[in-house]
């Protein structure tokens, strides 16, 4: 605020010593068409500094009365610039006559104040001036107040989608582990708790509104991987294919793990024999294409479940959606399709940043 404040200020001088300083320019090239004398140049000088003098109360003024109602601001304003241009132009008319025509005084007091219209108009206009920038500088801190709020609430948007993990996967983490402790595998069960505090720290650490590099995003999903291998066991395959030059771009943390999670539940949970669970990373033009596929029973029950799953079965596809949606505006694509021979697989499009290096910065 003291800053605003600040600058503020700062733009008011600028710009109130800027047009007083053109006035006199004005006048002066004005002079040069009367053939004036040098000391013409003087009555101007002195002219623009009262002006520059007697406007600097009504910035003040003008702050005071800025939430009145409109008309009676008008009428304020119309009246204090009078007052101050017929001030003015007495002082002008007394320094034009003192020291353009050395000491002359008029014998009707009304000419002291015959310029006064011509005043009236210059003060009209540095009021107009002041109350059009003062406008323009409150509708610019509205518009920033209205983008804070718009980014705070973009920010928890965000965060609130990337932390809906299902608490399904943590139930069962945790029941997998309580049986491996039953049967004495401790060995298991330790490296479970390891990979499941590993997991839980990658995803609470990462902040959702940072993008991450997909390293990063396919070491998590092994770590998700793993845990479920431990329940599945030989059920679950997995494969990962990541194109070489791929590592470094950028993508929303735990943007996969929704997508396994459906795959798992619905491709390998489903069958006797299991599944397969492949995620792939592709470059394609200016683009970076994910896909993770599975050998499940198909589209219709992964789309059927997507759909009908408000109770916190899952984080699902919806999800996903909107997080790309709220990261990329309209810049993504996400594609459910029939894999084959079967199963589902889900494609991510979208836009190739590949993560800044301290030599790229240097």
């Amino acid at each position: 605020m003291n800053k605003l404040f600040e600058d503020r200020n700062r733009q008011f001088w600028i710009l109130h010593t800027l047009g007083w300083l053109g006035f006199a320019i004005v006048n002066y090239l004005s002079s040069l068409v009367l053939d004036t004398r040098d000391a013409y140049l003087i009555v101007i000088s002195l002219d623009a500094y009262v002006g520059w003098l007697l406007t600097i109360p009504l910035r003040y003024l003008y702050r005071s009365i800025w939430a009145w109602h409109p008309w009676k601001m008008i009428l304020t304003v119309l009246v204090v610039a009078l007052l101050i241009a017929m001030f003015w132009t007495v002082i002008r008319n007394f320094n034009y006559w003192e020291i353009y025509r050395h000491g002359y005084r008029p014998s009707d007091w009304l000419l002291y104040i015959k310029d006064t219209p011509a005043a009236f108009y210059v003060m009209l206009s540095w009021s107009g001036l002041y109350f059009g920038i003062k406008y323009y500088q409150t509708l610019q801190a509205e518009k920033q107040k209205s983008l804070t709020a718009m980014n705070k609430a973009h920010e928890a948007q965000l965060k609130m989608l990337r932390y809906q993990l299902n608490p399904h996967f943590l139930f069962n983490t945790l029941n997998a582990i309580s049986t491996l402790v039953l049967i004495n595998d401790n060995d298991t069960a330790n490296k479970m708790v390891s990979r499941l505090s590993d997991f839980l720290r990658y995803s609470l650490y990462k902040d959702p509104i940072n993008k991450v590099p997909l390293e990063q995003e396919i070491y998590a999903a092994r770590l998700y991987l793993e845990i479920e291998k431990v329940r599945f066991s030989e059920r679950l395959s997995i494969g990962i294919d990541i194109e070489p030059g791929t590592e470094k771009a950028l993508v929303p943390s735990l943007i996969l793990q929704p997508l396994i999670e459906n795959a798992i539940k619905y491709a390998v949970a489903r069958e006797v024999n299991g599944g397969e669970i492949v995620i792939t990373a592709r470059k394609f033009g200016h683009d970076l294409l994910l896909e993770v596929a599975d050998n499940g029973p198909g589209l219709p029950d992964i789309v059927v479940a997507d759909k009908t799953s408000d109770n916190g079965s899952g984080v699902g596809l919806v999800n996903t959606r909107e997080r790309l949606a709220a990261l990329y505006d309209n810049d993504f694509a996400l594609v459910l399709t029939q894999n084959q021979p079967r199963g589902v697989k889900v494609n991510i499009r979208i836009p190739l940043q590949l993560e800044q290096t301290e030599t790229d910065n240097a």
